[in-house]
């Protein structure tokens, strides 16, 4: 408001609200009829029309909202504003330029994100390198990892789907990839792939022979621990007691020369009556039991002979050899006849209980069957990852046992040829098998210095004896009941265990070197070692006889 000398209102006034403009005042007459008394105005303030007025500061404005964005308006008017944005004397400096550039880059950064988490892209590492070379893309970049390899993917397929190209791209593989599909399909159809290795009339008639006598012994040996079991009479535990006590009372009846080469295997005809030996020189040799006198040395082999046994059913006896060949002899000392088929050397040999089959072990990872009456190979079963070197078939002919230097032992199924066991528990080459006369318990020993036993029956093992102080050549159970069970072993001792107790029941020591192999003959009266000091030593309980007279009186 502008006010003159003489106290008298100007001829406009201007008041200035925002946006609102009042417009200015008319002149107010001097005289005026009073209808209502006039308010008392106070004096206005005079200023100096010389001096300049001082500068209004800006009036800051709320934000206003305009298509969702915000709008912050620090100009005194609109008008203002609109000058400032669409007048050409507005500038954009050089670093709101590089900021703005970043923004916009960052802001396509995520959208490309976004849209490759929503891409599927394999989790399998060839699957995306497959991806990758049908995208025509390096497959992998120099110290790349799989997950990082997986994201150069997405971010590919991100970029391609952005351009358009992804889709048809992915038909075409798509197309390809059915292509390849039904041809594999087409191949697969034409090639019939058989579950199994087809073998030879031979071996299925004996299949069926083996199966129909393990029936035969396997119903009497049930039957005869059923007897056992239910008769009243029967004492076990004063049976067990005996066969110990036997077992304890084992010396040194007879210790003999066998050969100028160190001796590698022995066992006890069915009868007792002979004893057969075998060296590295390739002789094997008979003996006559028990003041072991040599009877006939049999003369083949080309090297050395590493295992010898006798038949259950006859005196036939066999022999392996480095020679790759395993013989069948007469007590007599004539050859019978010569199996041939392994490709290295021969580890050991075993009787089938029928006296018709003979099982081989070799150094060139396989195990065969033979037919002793034809001579004919029936059955080459691989199975084991190195050598193998063990073998003992079951009591009832149905299973059969073999153990190699994988550490393994495995059990088999004549019946089916399946692999039914594997026993894995040594730690070392397995170098022995025994299978017990009760038909559930196998042994196996091995270079750990370990003895396993082994429940078939709960396929598992139920005790580790840790029996010498050096590798076990060779396990053996006592041939009447199993009750104990007998080791050689390379710290130049044989020693005897309980089976059930596991506890130690006679050491026999006596030998200056390794020992290599023992046997028990049928009645347990006996017990040979044979050694790498070139001699046999014989073990008897001849005074149990005497202990059992002294009892009855």
């Amino acid at each position: 408001m502008e006010v003159d000398d003489d106290n008298s209102p100007s001829t406009s006034i201007s008041i200035s609200d925002g946006d609102t403009t009042v417009p200015s005042i008319a002149p107010i007459p001097a005289a005026v009829p009073s209808i209502a008394p006039i308010p008392t105005v106070p004096p206005p303030l005079v200023v100096n029309p010389l001096a300049s007025l001082p500068g209004r500061p800006p009036v800051l404005k709320p934000p206003v909202s305009q298509n969702g964005e915000v709008k912050i308006v620090d100009s005194d008017s609109d008008h203002e504003d609109d000058k400032l944005a669409t007048g050409g004397e507005y500038e954009i400096s050089e670093e709101s330029r590089l900021v703005r550039e970043r923004q916009e880059k960052a802001m396509q950064d995520l959208l490309m994100k976004r849209r490759a988490a929503a891409l599927a892209v394999p989790t399998n590492d060839m699957a995306v390198r497959t991806r990758l070379r049908r995208l025509g893309e390096p497959i992998t970049l120099f110290g790349e990892r799989e997950m990082e390899r997986r994201e150069r993917l997405r971010m590919i397929m991100a970029k391609l789907d952005s351009e358009g190209q992804l889709e048809k791209l992915m038909k075409v593989h798509e197309e390809e990839e059915a292509a390849i599909s039904a041809k594999a399909e087409d191949i697969e159809e034409d090639i019939e792939y058989p579950f199994y290795t087809e073998g030879p009339k031979e071996l299925l008639h004996a299949r069926i022979d083996i199966a129909k006598y393990s029936i035969v012994k396997a119903t009497a040996r049930l039957q005869r621990a059923r007897r056992k079991r239910d008769d009243p009479d029967e004492d076990m535990d004063a049976e067990i007691d005996w066969a110990l006590r036997q077992a304890g009372n084992l010396v040194l009846d007879c210790s003999e020369i066998g050969d100028d080469r160190p001796l590698s295997g022995c066992s006890f005809s069915r009868d007792g009556k002979l004893l057969a030996t075998c060296s590295l020189s390739g002789v094997a040799k008979l003996w006559s039991m028990p003041r072991v006198s040599k009877v006939s040395a049999l003369k083949g082999h080309t090297e050395r002979a590493t295992d010898v046994t006798f038949s259950p059913v006859h005196d036939h006896l066999a022999t392996a050899s480095a020679d790759r060949t395993e013989k069948l002899w007469s007590p007599d000392g004539s050859l019978l006849k010569t199996f041939e088929g392994h490709l290295d050397r021969l580890a050991r040999i075993a009787f089938h209980p029928s006296g018709k089959y003979l099982g081989t072990t070799s150094f060139d990872k396989t195990w065969r069957l033979w037919d002793i009456d034809s001579g004919v190979e029936l059955l080459l079963q691989e199975g084991h990852s190195r050598s193998v070197y063990g073998i003992a078939f079951h009591q009832d002919g149905s299973l059969v046992a073999s153990c190699g230097l994988d550490a393994l032992a495995r059990v088999w199924d004549l019946r089916t040829g399946r692999s039914i066991l594997s026993l894995e528990g040594h730690v070392k080459p397995v170098l022995g098998v025994s299978f017990s006369p009760n038909g559930y318990h196998l042994a196996t020993g091995g270079e750990d210095n370990t003895c396993c036993i082994w429940d078939l029956r709960k396929k598992k093992s139920l005790y580790i004896i840790p029996a010498h102080s050096n590798l076990i050549s060779q396990v053996k159970f006592e041939p009447q009941e199993g009750y104990y069970l007998v080791s050689s072993s390379y710290d130049m001792t044989a020693k005897g265990y309980h089976i059930f107790l596991h506890k130690p029941v006679k050491s026999l020591p006596g030998h200056e070197a390794k020992v290599t192999a023992s046997d028990i003959s049928e009645d347990g009266r006996y017990i040979a070692t044979v050694s790498h000091d070139r001699t046999i030593k014989l073990w008897t309980a001849g005074n149990m006889e005497k202990e059992n007279d002294m009892d009855l009186d």
